[in-house]
């Protein structure tokens, strides 16, 4: 038979993700700050958008929620007001350039303050927020710069102190060789040694060191401290991390009372100076989800409804609009910002309702670890939950990340209950990895100077008073994982602080 072309017609069915199915998606991986920074945008960009204040308004589009939601019913965020610069000036009685000297012919936004009565407070009633009052923290390098105008004034070795302050990383250390700076500016390694050593007397000091010797010995020369005995120390670092403290007060030359002195001083130093001057801001964690105990018994489980945005969907604006435009442009965009707007409340609505339904499973499967602690964390994988509440994993995957439950067992991340199995030697129920990992803490906090616990030992206890069956492979990777040291390590601090006055 001969291969011609010819044309055929198939039926078949695929699954195809529109632009807003994937946007969907990515809002439920969002934590709350992402998600809020991204519903501020849509309302920017969206005039059929408006928060919800108060009750809710006659022309919004509220999609209908389950029961069990009533925690998230009560989700309330107050809207911003928005004022041109020259209306919040002519309520002030003053002109725009006393008010906003940086905005004249601008519109601004703003949000407006009731006075005096409510002083500090918003029209909502809320307080403002502490953190927009707060000045930001001065750069390392921002610090430094300013010394340097004043301990340098040949305007090159000004530059060459730029240099190296662009050079420092996040501790304060000088991270690039001195020859490759020098090749950079195009000048002698001696020139750059000397500016360095007049920038390293800078606040704090120990900046521009190379190592952490030398971060310790700038600071200890800075107290008049750096003596001969004091400097051989600084030399055999390696011993003190090994904790053989013999063969430390071997190398040093010092009696056992003088090293512990000396090892007392280098504990009041500072071997990240930079740390000091991190620019970025600390921001709290703040919970998704409230895990609390129910009046009957059992637990309630309610979303956090300060941290949920709630968007309205302004149908009266929209019938408005478009009864009096006939232009196709302006009726096109005017539907699909309806489209838009409904898609996204929608879509918070969902979000939420997904979040609730995993937290209460998780809840639901973990009743034992909010009991009794971690000891009694249960083995939990993706697939446990996503089939208990009848969805894909990869969904439950979504949106446990970058979200956080409040128990009465403290602050955790969703994904710190997902914790793979051990089996069990006595044929029992497995056993979860973070609760093994706490039992070989315990062990190990529990050691005696004269009595530690090798690997192969914690394994078999585990397996012999827990029922666990652990090899010592498994026990090492674990302890490694907690930054706990081997058991010779452990032997050295141990006899160490035992013999310490």
């Amino acid at each position: 038979m001969a291969l011609t072309p010819r044309l055929e017609v198939r039926q078949a069915q695929s699954l195809t993700l529109t632009p807003q199915l994937m946007q969907s998606i990515r809002l439920l991986q969002l934590s709350h700050l992402e998600l809020n920074a991204f519903v501020e945008t849509e309302l920017l960009r969206n005039p059929l958008l408006d928060r919800e204040e108060g009750a809710p308004d006659d022309g919004g589009d509220q999609p209908e929620r389950p029961a069990e939601l009533s925690a998230y019913e009560d989700t309330v965020d107050h809207s911003e007001r928005i004022q041109s610069a020259s209306s919040i000036a002519d309520g002030l009685d003053t002109a725009v350039e006393n008010v906003f000297p940086e905005q004249v012919g601008q519109d601004s936004v703003s949000q407006s303050t009731t006075w005096p009565e409510g002083r500090g407070l918003s029209e909502s009633g809320e307080a403002p927020d502490i953190d927009q009052y707060v000045a930001a923290r001065p750069s390392l390098s921002d610090h430094l710069e300013s010394q340097v105008n004043l301990i340098l004034r040949d305007p090159a070795e000004r530059f060459i102190a730029r240099a190296l302050i662009d050079s420092l990383n996040e501790a304060g250390y000088l991270a690039t060789e001195l020859e490759a700076i020098a090749a950079q500016l195009g000048t002698d390694e001696a020139r750059i040694e000397a500016v360095l050593l007049r920038v390293q007397g800078c606040d704090p000091i120990g900046v521009f060191a190379r190592t952490v010797p030398e971060c310790l010995a700038i600071q200890l020369r800075e107290k008049d401290r750096l003596d001969p005995l004091m400097a051989r120390l600084l030399a055999n670092l390696d011993l003190l991390a090994a904790h053989d403290m013999t063969g430390l007060a071997r190398a040093v030359g010092a009696d056992r009372e003088d090293l512990v002195d000396m090892l007392a001083e280098l504990r009041e130093l500072d071997p990240k100076p930079g740390r000091a001057f991190d620019g970025a801001p600390v921001e709290a964690v703040v919970p998704d989800v409230f895990v609390r105990e129910g009046a009957g018994g059992g637990w309630a489980v309610e979303l956090n409804s300060d941290v949920l945005p709630k968007v309205l969907v302004n149908r009266t604006y929209y019938a408005t609009v478009t009864g009096k435009t006939r232009d196709a442009t302006e009726k096109a965009f005017l539907a699909d910002c309806l489209q838009t707007a409904n898609w996204l409340a929608k879509s918070l609505d969902q979000r939420a309702q997904t979040i609730l339904k995993v937290a209460i499973e998780i809840v639901r499967q973990q009743d034992g670890f909010l009991v009794n602690g971690v000891s009694h964390l249960k083995p939990m994988t993706l697939r446990m939950v996503a089939d208990a509440i009848q969805m894909h994993e990869s969904t439950v995957s979504r949106v446990t990340s970058n979200k956080y439950m409040s128990t009465p067992r403290g602050l955790y991340e969703m994904k710190y209950f997902f914790t793979t199995a051990l089996a069990s030697s006595t044929g029992g129920e497995d056993h979860s990895a973070e609760a093994v990992r706490h039992r070989i803490r315990q062990l190990i906090d529990a050691e005696s100077p004269a009595d530690i616990l090798s690997d192969d030992t914690i394994a078999e206890m585990l397996k012999r008073e827990q029922g666990i069956d652990v090899a010592r492979r498994t026990v090492a990777k674990y302890r490694e994982g907690m930054n706990i040291p081997s058991s010779v390590i452990r032997r050295r601090q141990k006899r160490a602080l035992s013999a310490t006055p």
